[in-house]
């Protein structure tokens, strides 16, 4: 029994992610390797993977920013009341609740040229949705839960016994987290930075959404993947998908490699 419950691990590990991985590598060689540098090379894959890029970088720096603090808060904030804390753990975990599409919607319905808000916005010059703040957004939405999952399990491991000691020595603030707190959860902020990365370079419906997939303007990676396989050109596609699938596979391995070095399990 043992050794059949191995074997079919192993084989839906082989169907769901082993075989779909060759298949986008041949793919992507399909028209040799030529093909592939012309596929990757195009203006509008240069662009989107540009614009990839800029979304990760900002959605990364505001996750960690924001993730940190909204953790802190829940485990540390005897201030904030148990129901409290309970509807914004709730909020926390909405975007794996909700298809990445209805977030595209709502960030729509919200901040779009019809609504009050988004056309409060454009009226001063500033456009949210069809735009980059909006793609941001709309990633940051997705990936919102990563980093305060992370983080919030080591917080409540820790324990305020040592903040509450350093702040009898009279270490407040920014010294107290810098030398107590930081410490003791920077590996799981290094890995919901590299999850962050990870889910940020692989979105699509809430992106596809808020950005009208505009050629050369709004248009990320993944959308462009989705349009090259609209458009039957499958082996361009493919040469795209193996850039994103090979920077985050890279950066996972990379992280468990980091791992090990520092002894972290």
């Amino acid at each position: 029994m043992r050794r059949l419950l191995i074997g079919l691990t192993f084989a839906v590990f082989t169907l769901l992610l082993i075989i779909p991985l060759a298949r986008i590598l041949i793919g992507a060689f399909e028209d040799g390797a030529g093909g592939f540098v012309q596929g990757i090379m195009r203006p509008e894959a240069l662009h989107a993977l540009m614009m990839t890029g800029l979304v990760v970088l900002v959605v990364t720096l505001l996750n960690t920013l924001f993730g940190i603090m909204m953790a802190i808060y829940l485990v540390r904030a005897g201030w904030l009341s148990d129901r409290v804390k309970g509807l914004l753990n709730s909020i926390v975990d909405l975007p794996y609740a909700v298809s990445p599409v209805i977030g595209g919607l709502m960030i729509v319905l919200l901040l779009g040229p019809n609504s009050i808000m988004g056309g409060f916005f454009e009226g001063i010059g500033f456009n949210v949705v069809y735009a980059f703040p909006g793609m941001v957004i709309a990633t940051l939405f997705v990936t919102f839960p990563l980093m305060v999952r992370e983080v919030m399990p080591v917080l409540q491991e820790l324990g305020s016994q040592q903040e509450e000691a350093a702040s009898t020595l009279g270490a407040y603030g920014w010294r107290t987290f810098w030398s107590v707190t930081w410490p003791s959860i920077r590996w799981a902020v290094v890995y919901g930075l590299v999850l962050t990365v990870a889910r940020s370079l692989g979105e699509f419906g809430a992106v596809l959404v808020v950005s009208g997939n505009i050629m050369n303007k709004t248009q990320t990676a993944t959308t462009l993947v989705y349009q090259d396989v609209e458009n039957f050109n499958v082996s361009a596609a493919n040469g795209v998908a193996l850039v994103l699938v090979t920077f985050s596979v890279g950066l996972l391995l990379l992280m468990e490699w980091a791992k090990k070095r520092k002894g972290v399990h």
